[in-house]
């Protein structure tokens, strides 16, 4: 796991857009394992603005709540349409999301995870960290070999999301969302952390136990994790220094 510190958010993202341009550029064909939430959005604003070519790519999201039509301006599909899809080249049948509306749910669940395996696999992927640990919708107690399936969301990821529905009333209670074993067959998982909300679990995930009390900790069992973090979100890791020590000595064809 490579933990990056970066002074703030926008640095962070600067240098996690480097990592997602290159693989873009270098792999025009790349399957694309996105997010939603407050945390992408710079990531998203800046690879628009670097102009790259979605032509050929392919992109699963992460998650969709229950019972949002694609229209509804909290879905996933209109979060991810308004903040990168209708700005890049990238066609509907390209882009993948589960559907919330789906009449049998677990038939749905598992139509992803085919549709995942038959493009290949998720070449890349992009997480945020919820203040428990969640990654996707995986609440503290899922299953580290967990696969796409109905969640219901805890009180506080509900009062956390709150703030987009414009009260926790109008949140839904259910959700679809890849497993974290799902996650975990990426080839390379980024996850992005930012501001002191963060901290807690951030540290718990890097430095803690492998458990399933903070989901993101599973990520230590990944071979391939790169950690974008600002200095507040890195505030409470215990090896921070030594984190920023091996960064600079990073040897160069090593860096982006």
């Amino acid at each position: 796991m490579e933990i990056i510190i970066q002074p703030t958010a926008e640095a962070a993202t600067q240098a996690a857009a480097r990592w997602f341009a290159r693989v873009i550029r270098e792999n025009p064909t790349a399957v694309l394992g996105l997010a939603t939430g407050g945390t992408p959005l710079l990531l998203y604003r800046e690879l628009v603005a670097r102009q790259l070519d979605w032509s050929r790519l392919t992109t699963f999201n992460l998650d969709e709540y229950i019972g949002l039509s694609p229209q509804h301006p909290q879905s996933y599909h209109h979060f991810m349409r308004e903040n990168l899809f209708r700005h890049v080249n990238i066609s509907g049948p390209q882009v993948n999301l589960p559907d919330g509306l789906a009449n049998a749910i677990p038939a749905e669940c598992e139509r992803y995870e085919d549709k995942i395996r038959a493009a290949g696999g998720i070449e890349l992927q992009l997480l945020g960290i919820g203040t428990d640990g969640h990654i996707g919708f995986n609440e503290q107690t899922s299953s580290l070999a967990s696969r796409t399936r109905i969640k219901t969301l805890t009180p506080r990821t509900r009062q956390d999301n709150a703030r987009f529905f414009g009260s926790e009333a109008a949140v839904p209670q259910h959700v679809i969302t890849m497993g974290i074993g799902t996650i975990l067959e990426a080839r390379h998982c980024v996850l992005l952390a930012f501001g002191a909300n963060k901290a807690r679990a951030v540290a718990g995930a890097v430095e803690g136990p492998v458990t399933a009390m903070n989901p993101a900790s599973a990520l230590q069992l990944h071979p391939r994790v790169t950690v974008y973090l600002d200095e507040a979100a890195a505030a409470e890791l215990a090896l921070k220094d030594y984190y920023r020590w091996v960064f600079e000595q990073k040897p160069a064809w090593q860096t982006v």
